[in-house]
């Protein structure tokens, strides 16, 4: 009779290198990494001592909506880990409703810039009044991801910019449009930039040779893209503050768009093409060749200015392959549009790559049936367009047919709200 082996409990968790356990709680919630510390006295305070924090909702009682509360109890996380870490913070998170205390804040920014941090993101702080970084946070130059919430961004004289910064997601920060500047222009790397309600409305003046991806949804005097060649993706809701009209230039869409030589993906809202539309020329001089989706939300059919716009960007894309298009609810009917379009469509202009179309919330107003029989026409390698009507009837395929369709395979769907 074979003698059985003993077997005894080995503890091959504890055991593991710190790099392989740090891996395996920060991908945990931090409140179940926080959990770990009954398990044994060894894992009392493995928690504190993460690589990352991300600080939400989930680490605080659900009961608990007093936003002053909540700091306090943020607060005690944060002070467990001043007290117990000995390594370096790579990534802090803080995405939890709350109102926290400006020194105690400070104070942590303050730990975090000793300990190496290279993604700060704040979010969702109820400051009554905007919390002033500290001056230190400006000498991290192995950060490489920043996202401030209700903030003022005032880095010192002594700032040189970040030079690993890739990401830079600014939403109700306090800033001047010249450290705006100097800030963007002074972050050799980035490839992201986000600019959500910037106070006070300045002037944007992007300066980024790396620059791909732009959102800008805020009020602005003026706007200048053209020292940002490797753009990509734009979202622009850009509200202007009028000027005096020697203060406006020549061409606006000229100015911004016709700069915008490699964009690829293109959203543009209703108040920014209003300031687009000033003095549009009847083509284009810039080529988008490389521009494939383009999303106009809120446009109006009724106004001269918006459908001009459209065709002069439909005009200078021959590669666009989707077109999305929201509609600003109008019961207006404009007959001088209907007479431009129908001009547009004997120019004989085709959208040869043009492969899928939606247009949301329409009427069902000869305007918007212009537009969409002059699409119909026009685009030979259409493949799918969808077409969502505000109230009533959805549009009947025989009311489609009234122009012979370009393409012979292309499937329309039409729905109503």
């Amino acid at each position: 009779m074979c003698e059985m082996e003993e077997h005894t409990d080995v503890d091959r968790i504890s055991n593991l290198p710190w790099d392989v356990l740090d891996t395996i709680l920060v991908s945990m919630p931090l409140k179940e990494a926080a959990r770990t510390s009954i398990l044994s006295s060894q894992w009392r305070s493995k928690w504190t001592g993460l690589s990352q924090f991300i600080i939400n909702d989930a680490c605080l009682p659900t009961y608990l909506s007093d936003k002053v509360l909540r700091w306090k109890e943020i607060m005690k996380i944060i002070q467990q880990v001043q007290s117990n870490h000995s390594g370096s913070i790579e990534k802090f998170e803080l995405a939890a409703y709350c109102h926290p205390n400006h020194s105690d804040l400070e104070q942590w920014i303050q730990f975090l810039t000793e300990k190496g941090i290279k993604e700060l993101i704040l979010q969702e702080l109820a400051n009554v009044k905007r919390f002033k970084l500290p001056s230190r946070l400006f000498s991290c130059q192995q950060l490489s991801c920043l996202e401030l919430n209700g903030c003022i961004v005032s880095p010192p004289p002594t700032f040189r910019g970040f030079n690993c910064l890739a990401s830079l997601h600014l939403t109700h920060v306090s800033i001047s449009s010249d450290t705006l500047e100097v800030l963007v222009g002074s972050c050799p790397v980035l490839e992201r930039l986000m600019l959500l309600h910037i106070h006070p409305p300045s002037f944007l003046k992007i300066n980024s040779l790396k620059l791909k991806h732009l959102k800008i949804d805020s009020q602005f005097q003026d706007i200048c893209l053209q020292n940002a060649p490797l753009l990509w993706s734009v979202d622009i809701r850009l509200r202007i503050i009028p000027q005096r009209p020697d203060q406006v230039r020549a061409c606006n869409l000229v100015g911004v768009i016709g700069c915008l030589h490699g964009i690829g993906k293109l959203i543009l809202h209703r108040d920014f093409l209003e300031f687009l539309a000033y003095n549009v020329p009847e083509r284009l001089p810039t080529m988008l060749d490389h521009l494939f989706a383009l999303e106009l939300r809120e446009i109006r059919f009724e106004s001269r200015k918006d459908v001009r716009v459209l065709f002069s960007l439909l005009g200078r894309a021959p590669n666009l392959e989707e077109l999305t298009i929201s509609v600003d609810p109008t019961f207006a009917d404009s007959n001088p549009l209907v007479h431009f379009m129908k001009e547009q469509c004997l120019s004989g202009s085709y959208f040869n790559e043009l492969k899928v179309v939606k247009i949301r919330g329409i009427w069902g107003t000869t305007t918007e049936l212009e537009f969409i029989w002059f699409i119909l026409a026009h685009s030979p390698v259409l493949e799918m367009m969808t077409i969502i009507k505000y109230r009533g009837e959805r549009l009947s395929e025989s009311l489609l047919r009234r122009v012979e369709w370009a393409s012979k395979h292309v499937k329309v769907i039409s729905l109503t709200l």
